[in-house]
């Protein structure tokens, strides 16, 4: 434990110490006293006016990241690593992440989520109130200038400067590979609200910014600024684009909007690009180095995810479930591991060759170690053609992938017990939960918790998900009958129970191998958080080497003799250096992660693998009855014992969580916003101490 209690402490040193540069930014005595002293002493003919903000605002979050992936990889590897005292600040901290406002449009919000979600708006109204303080007592005046113009035009443009401070921390939460959000047992998919509200607060700010400036303009009879493009200063031009740009992203982003047309969604967002560009056009070099982390680390991730979608992947089998859901299993290398919950992007090029969607992993690695397996649910137009294609008896499919992504460890199995509430295909992610816990129930001495299961479908036949509570391929399903498993579901739709005749059999495709397609195999290898570190910090540090060597030998020259180079090339250089740098260490890194310690030969040995075909559905036996149960197997028996089906009911959450009478009961729920938010209530109530809400969250 020592190792990695003094990363952690290096880890909350360089973050205090880098959110203290940004409480003491906008004082008094930052401008006046520190920033001519650090403009000395940093601001050298290599850097220029980037020198100070690299080392202040870059540098620190930059080496956490890098160093972060070295205390991931010694995570993974040491398995006392989240013991004893670990354990206990987790459960000392567990009432911390409980509900404490379940309210729309913020969601299930904790108290960890609360306070520090105060503290950034305390950090923008101290940062609002100071710029103010500081431009106020020394105004700039522009020619003919009221004293009151000058403050409108300040107040303006200090809101601009509140918005940088969300675009400081607005990739973090996107970047899905991160090495950061896991230090603060967070995923991409957990912490994407914290995204939607920094774009809503940034868009908020950059327009009042926007129609501030115009109102100054045209007060001071200076409209000409709207068109200026100046070689000296930020263009005024690329601020409009880009606020132009934002604003189309940020009315496709709404959430009706999203649902209902989540391809208009999804094409806008890709004008991200565009935004970044012209928003550092506008900002200039000095304030891109002061959000430049997040970006950065966002675009390594981005292009490894490039690289990795290059492969198709063999897609094994399918099985179409009654209801219109249906799962599809993979070919993966042994070596890749994920936790439960863990979600997977793929693209099908027959459908779209733009479009990704991310569904939940239903499989488990330590179950199935060469097979992963997704569950989709028709809904959409593009899932509705995927269906299409796979119930066309089709011998082969072209699919890429993006992940997994999840959790770096999970906690649940801490529990007494487990409640799991779901709603449709939110079941999917305890199916991998489940498998998890048959799975620890092999291993000796280990302690798996009592698991309740209550689960709400339309009709009957979505009672087929439940089957894929047990492997396709059988390995490890008789330790279901080793747990104690309870499913309690509920047909809310259906007011009688119809025979097992009239249930429709589970269709179970098997495709065809292609030589081209490959396993699923992690991006950079078994030490892919090894090789991220070394992509992180060799990426930067060739980023400072070439900016410093660019800046030195070929912008200062041209200053230096009584020119000036243009503002925008500077960005322009500033961006293309960044994108240079990291996709020359990403392409390197992962060729030779894949060629290194045979990789490349790892990935491409894909075996054909027997899987059994289930002829009838245990979910069904559950409540048909008969003499189904005595021909099947064991696995079988045991999961239709444990199903008990309501009919023409709804569950009532508060009766089953308030019942439990366990001492610690872990409370997890995925569904409908309606329902997690009836679970969350429940859970924030106050009224049992025993229930400890797990969130869950799959919002995209």
């Amino acid at each position: 434990m020592g190792k990695f209690t003094v990363l952690n402490t290096i880890f909350l040193v360089m973050f205090i110490g880098w959110l203290m540069i940004w409480i003491l930014l906008p004082t008094k005595s930052y401008k006046l006293k520190w920033t001519p002293e650090l403009k000395t002493k940093l601001n050298s003919t290599y850097f220029r006016e980037q020198g100070t903000n690299i080392l202040l605002f870059s540098f620190p979050i930059m080496f956490i990241a890098a160093l972060s992936c070295v205390y991931l990889h010694l995570h993974k590897k040491s398995p006392n690593s989240d013991s004893g005292q670990m354990r206990g600040l987790r459960r000392r901290l567990a009432s911390w992440r409980s509900p404490v406002c379940v309210k729309a449009p913020l969601g299930i919000v904790s108290s960890v989520e609360l306070s520090f979600a105060v503290m950034f708006v305390v950090l923008l109204i101290w940062s609002l109130a100071n710029y103010l303080y500081v431009s106020f007592g020394s105004l700039h005046m522009h020619a003919g200038d009221k004293i009151w113009q000058a403050k409108f035009r300040s107040v303006s443009l200090r809101l601009g400067y509140i918005g940088n401070i969300c675009w400081a921390f607005l990739f973090f939460p996107v970047t899905r590979g991160s090495s950061l959000l896991p230090l603060v047992g967070l995923t991409s998919e957990s912490s994407i609200k914290y995204h939607i509200w920094l774009g809503h607060l940034s868009t908020v700010l950059f327009a009042a910014h926007t129609v501030g400036f115009f109102i100054y303009w045209i007060m001071a009879n200076q409209m000409v600024e709207a068109l200026e493009w100046s070689q000296t200063y930020v263009s005024n031009v690329a601020g409009e684009i880009a606020m132009v740009v934002a604003l189309v992203m940020w009315l496709a982003s709404i959430g009706r909007v999203r649902r209902k047309m989540f391809e208009v969604f999804f094409y806008t967002h890709q004008l991200y690009t565009v935004y970044i560009i012209f928003y550092v056009l506008h900002v200039g070099v000095a304030y891109f180095c002061m959000i430049l982390p997040g970006i950065f680390l966002f675009l390594i991730d981005r292009y490894l995810r490039f690289l990795q979608s290059r492969d198709r992947v063999r897609l094994l089998s399918s099985r179409l479930l009654p209801g219109g859901n249906f799962e599809m299993t993979f070919a993966k290398t042994p070596g890749l591991q994920y936790n439960p919950t863990s979600i997977l992007f793929i693209n099908v090029p027959s459908i779209s060759k733009l479009q990704w969607h991310p569904f939940t992993i239903s499989s488990n690695s330590n179950m199935e170690t060469d097979k992963l397996s997704i569950m989709v649910r028709t809904e959409g137009s593009w899932s509705q053609n995927l269906y299409k294609q796979l119930s066309s008896f089709a011998n082969h499919l072209d699919v890429s992938v993006e992940g997994p992504y999840g959790p770096s460890s999970f906690s649940f199995l801490r529990h007494e017990a487990l409640i799991m509430v779901s709603g449709g295909s939110g079941i999917t992610p305890f199916i991998s939960i489940i498998r998890e816990i048959m799975f620890q129930s092999t291993i000796p001495n280990s302690h798996v918790p009592r698991v309740v299961l209550v689960c709400a479908f339309k009709t009957s036949a979505d009672l087929a998900m439940l089957d894929l509570l047990l492997p396709i391929s059988g390995s490890h399903a008789e330790q279901i009958s080793q747990i104690e498993l309870q499913i309690e579901a509920y047909v809310t739709q259906e007011n009688e129970q119809p025979t097992i005749e009239a249930q429709k059999t589970i269709q179970t495709s098997f495709f065809k191998p292609n030589p081209l397609d490959m396993p699923i195999s992690a991006t950079l290898g078994p030490n892919s958080w090894l090789w991220l570190g070394a992509i992180i910090s060799s990426s930067f540090v060739l980023f400072l080497l070439v900016l410093g060597l660019v800046t030195r030998y070929y912008i200062y020259p041209v200053d230096n003799s009584g020119g000036f180079y243009h503002y925008s090339y500077r960005c322009l250089w500033d961006m293309f250096l960044v994108c240079a740098c990291i996709c020359l260490a990403s392409s390197v890194a992962f060729v030779w992660s894949k060629t290194g310690n045979g990789g490349l030969n790892d990935t491409k040995q894909v075996q054909n693998v027997e899987m059994a075909t289930p002829t009838s559905s245990p979910a069904a036996w559950s409540y048909a009855g008969g003499d189904h149960r005595e021909v099947e197997s064991l696995p079988n028996q045991s999961l239709a014992q444990a199903i008990k089906v309501h009919f023409g009911a709804r569950p009532d959450l508060k009766k089953i969580l308030f019942e439990s009478k366990a001492s610690d009961v872990g409370v997890l729920v995925c569904g409908p916003r309606k329902m997690r938010h009836e679970v969350a209530k429940i859970c924030a109530s106050g009224l049992a101490d025993n229930l400890h809400f797990e969130s869950i969250s799959f919002n995209w």
